[in-house]
């Protein structure tokens, strides 16, 4: 699976919209807060090094208004939150600062923490950041259905996850395009360098399967073992997910065939090899496979073609911001259910 370029025009007015906004600081000792002089009406850029870092925001003005809040690579932060005129509402959120902010083999980006504010109406009354303490890391292992999509229209689901959590829990999506177990173990730019930043108490959510055409099912399942030994090594809590089907409809409106569940070319039945070290290294596991499998069939042929970006580029593989958002949706939702985020720290409804 290809790497997809981002727009140079959205570049360009990010770019614009900065220009004029004064560089904020904050030392390591945990300085003055960073706050709104940091911020135009429709973005903020902090001067900060890579860390965790909350951020608090007071969202309203006189009139009524409804603001989301994107940041880095098109990270979806903080979900469209309305508020009536007058009044103002108070969001928190903890976000990943790091150098390449996107996939590890993009991009550097921009230096800093850059936040851009959407919405129908937004508005951003106060903000706040300071360098997180005892924030819980949430590490995505993954392939372009997972990553931080540097490009419009396209979204992987783990690039919609953080709206999903609230100050204290921070995703670091190293999940990175084409890539597949053999290839994330023998780069130097991602499991070795993924690995030595998990510490005690971190979740490490692992979906890869997508690029592993001509993977053996021996060294398909071994690679997943070294990946879950790899995260236990370091006192982290690894979390197996099978991958997102394919949008590949038989005849009769099923899901039921090699090219939507991910068997390859050898026959290697992806999703049951992962469910089976799950189960054999008594590892959590999301079966993403099957929650995406009965949501792509409800919706039928028509309804699910939303979720890809089957009308924009007849791609029945990857997803649109839409699709991505219900997708990181389905994994909130079993975070929950498996009690690997306490309940206090997750966005429902």
């Amino acid at each position: 699976m290809r790497r997809f370029t981002p727009a140079v025009l959205a570049a360009l007015t990010l770019t614009t919209a900065l220009t004029a906004v004064p560089a904020a600081r904050a030392d390591d000792g945990g300085g003055p807060a960073l706050g709104i002089a940091a911020c135009t009406a429709s973005a903020c850029h902090f001067d900060v090094p890579p860390g965790t870092y909350d951020v608090q925001v007071l969202l309203g003005q006189e009139a009524a208004s409804s603001t989301a809040i994107t940041g880095e690579t098109r990270r979806s932060l903080l979900p469209e939150t309305a508020v009536p005129a007058g009044e103002h509402r108070a969001r928190s959120f903890t976000v990943d600062v790091r150098t390449p902010e996107g996939e590890p083999t993009g991009a550097d980006g921009t230096p800093g923490l850059d936040l851009v504010l959407g919405g129908s109406a937004p508005a951003l009354a106060d903000i706040r950041v300071t360098p997180a303490r005892h924030a819980r890391q949430v590490f995505l292992v993954g392939d372009s259905t997972v990553c931080d999509q540097p490009g419009d229209p396209y979204s992987g689901w783990g690039q919609q996850l953080p709206q999903y959590l609230r100050k204290g829990v921070s995703v670091a999506n190293h999940a990175d395009s084409g890539e597949s177990t053999v290839t994330y173990l023998g780069n130097p730019q991602l499991w070795a360098s993924v690995q030595p930043r998990i510490h005690r108490g971190d979740l490490v959510l692992i979906q890869l399967a997508h690029n592993d055409k001509t993977t053996d099912a021996a060294t398909y399942r071994a690679n997943l073992e070294t990946l879950v030994l790899g995260v236990r090594e370091k006192g982290g809590e690894p979390v197996l997910v099978t991958p997102i089907v394919r949008r590949w409809f038989n005849a009769d409106g099923t899901l039921n065939n090699g090219t939507a569940l991910l068997v390859n070319g050898l026959g290697v039945d992806h999703p049951a090899v992962v469910r089976s070290v799950a189960a054999a290294w008594d590892v959590p596991l999301i079966d993403l496979t099957a929650k995406t499998k009965e949501l792509v069939e409800s919706l039928g042929v028509e309804g699910s073609k939303a979720l890809y970006l089957y009308n924009e580029k007849r791609d029945n593989t990857h997803t649109s911001v839409h699709g991505a958002t219900v997708y990181a949706g389905l994994v909130r939702d079993e975070l929950l259910a498996r009690h690997l985020v306490p309940e206090g720290l997750v966005r429902v409804g």
